[in-house]
């Protein structure tokens, strides 16, 4: 492994709009990207495994269906694994998973910092507000893929983990009819060129309080993996799954 002042890092899904953020923040830290067509003289491969023998540490903003491949791929290369590729169905999240008992893995559904913290305040407050409703409101791009938004996602598993409850059975997508108890209820806009908006509300019959996130720039989640790379990529950090909270140090 490289010096932990120069750890070596490779960027899947380089060719995407995040991913070209990311191999702009790397700098000199960056060894070679991935994608699905090879370009050498720019130091792209379409081998995650040749990649990963390349790296100490690959930050992942590639697709969810090549999930399970780069888990394999990564693991039998030893490297560090920073990912941020969210809409994974069971068997790839099983496959991170697998991984994590191998290799240092970093999972996250968004990189930036002040959204990490809100996670922490959403746990909290779900907590501390058990019987109030819990409405998640997120907007995007009209391009984006998916509905709700894995940062949505991760939102409600916040309130729902603070409240000691599980989220599969709790969680709402479905708005028509009758408000249940204890739902923790989504709604997804899209239009534009929205970069995210996340709104969390708590109401109740005479009061609610609101935690919102607004991303400015597409950097912050560039700067912010980047960040997440420069602390796994640390040779004395173990295998297993990691997440921005520990980057941070947050509860």
């Amino acid at each position: 492994m490289s010096n932990i002042l120069s750890p070596r890092i490779g960027i899947a899904g380089i060719t995407g709009r995040l991913g070209q953020l990311c191999a702009e923040e790397a700098g000199a830290h960056l060894a070679g990207g991935l994608s699905r067509t090879a370009d050498p003289a720019r130091h792209i491969t379409s081998e995650a495994d040749a990649l990963g023998r390349e790296c100490d540490v690959i930050i992942d903003v590639s697709h969810a269906s090549l999930v399970p491949t780069h888990a394999h791929a990564f693991t039998q290369a030893g490297c560090a694994w920073v990912l941020g590729t969210t809409g994974l169905d069971a068997t790839a999240q099983h496959a991170v998973e697998q991984a994590a008992e191998h290799i240092a893995v970093l999972q996250a559904a968004n990189f930036s910092p002040a959204l990490t913290m809100l996670l922490s305040l959403a746990r909290q407050l779900g907590a501390a507000l058990p019987d109030y409703d819990a409405e998640i409101v997120e907007t995007h791009h009209r391009q984006k893929l998916d509905a709700p938004s894995g940062t949505a996602l991760a939102i409600g598993r916040a309130v729902a983990a603070g409240r000691e409850a599980e989220f599969e059975q709790v969680k709402r997508l479905d708005q028509n009819g009758k408000r249940p108890d204890g739902a923790i209820g989504f709604a997804s806009l899209r239009g534009g060129q929205v970069i995210g908006e996340h709104e969390l509300r708590f109401l109740t019959t005479d009061e609610e309080i609101t935690l919102s996130h607004r991303a400015l720039d597409r950097r912050v989640f560039a700067r912010g993996a980047l960040k997440a790379a420069l602390w796994l990529a640390q040779p004395h950090r173990k295998a297993g799954l990691y997440s921005m909270q520990d980057v941070l140090n947050t509860p």
